[in-house]
């Protein structure tokens, strides 16, 4: 069943079975899967259903520690591209990769920092750019030889990354330069081109705007240097751990 939907996920972003009904019959065909419960058994159902989902080519909205995002396999070309359509997004801004844990970095990154520096920010709400390896699928962000890297503190996401044994592109779940997503409910006009909806219940408060501000993304491509590219909600933390803990220098004068 997943499989039809996995692949209607990306044919609707290409013009071919795109929704036309209503917002509500249009919700209504999207597979809205709830994390609420401790069952063990719901877990497992999530995670093979999104999982699934990925494997047929589809985008799936995941639940994250700072926003909600949309992910698809990072090595699966035409998944990438359906992720440009579906936000609008400029095909010049590079999409960040989910990994399951800090280990896999080395593996898709050249690393030019110690290991403890790594742990010190990850799992957690920093997106940090590093140089990419051949690992990577090339036409993901083809333009630049950098690569954003996740590693989550939302068990949800992480686990998808380690059941599908590969790096997922994630990008918000939101139309290009709208306010990120706290709840699934806030992004329906892009249900009819996903394939499944993992609702994780609301991310923080709605009523904060910082709490949609989304991941610290930091540049540490450059031994004994990091530049902020976008300040995000965990900026104080990480320029401390960066400068007081590794003595790395800041690229910009006002830091």
């Amino acid at each position: 069943m997943l499989g039809s939907v996995g692949r209607r996920g990306v044919r609707a972003l290409s013009g071919e079975g795109a929704a036309r009904g209503g917002s509500a019959a249009a919700a209504a065909a999207i597979p809205l899967l709830p994390l609420a419960g401790p069952s063990a058994e719901g877990r497992e159902r999530a995670l093979s259903s999104a999982a699934a989902a990925l494997r047929e080519g589809g985008l799936v909205a995941v639940p994250t520690d700072t926003v909600y995002g949309v992910a698809c396999l990072a090595q699966d070309s035409r998944a990438l591209q359906a992720v440009y359509r579906l936000k609008g997004r400029d095909g010049a801004k590079p999409l960040a990769v989910c990994l399951a844990d800090v280990a896999q970095v080395h593996r898709y990154c050249k690393v030019a920092v110690p290991d403890q520096l790594l742990h010190d920010l990850l799992p957690g709400p920093v997106t940090l750019v590093l140089e990419r390896s051949q690992a990577l699928n090339p036409d993901l962000n083809p333009f630049t030889p950098l690569v954003g890297v996740r590693v989550p503190s939302h068990w949800f996401v992480r686990e998808l990354a380690r059941v599908c044994a590969a790096p997922l592109a994630l990008t918000s779940a939101n139309i290009s330069a709208q306010a990120s997503s706290l709840a699934v409910t806030e992004f329906q006009e892009l249900w009819p081109h996903l394939a499944l909806v993992v609702d994780g219940g609301p991310i923080g408060d709605l009523q904060r705007p910082e709490c949609r501000l989304g991941s610290t993304v930091v540049d540490i491509s450059v031994p004994g240097k990091f530049k902020v590219i976008r300040p995000g909600c965990a900026l104080t933390q990480t320029v401390e751990i960066l400068v007081k803990k590794h003595g790395l220098t800041a690229e910009s004068p006002d830091l």
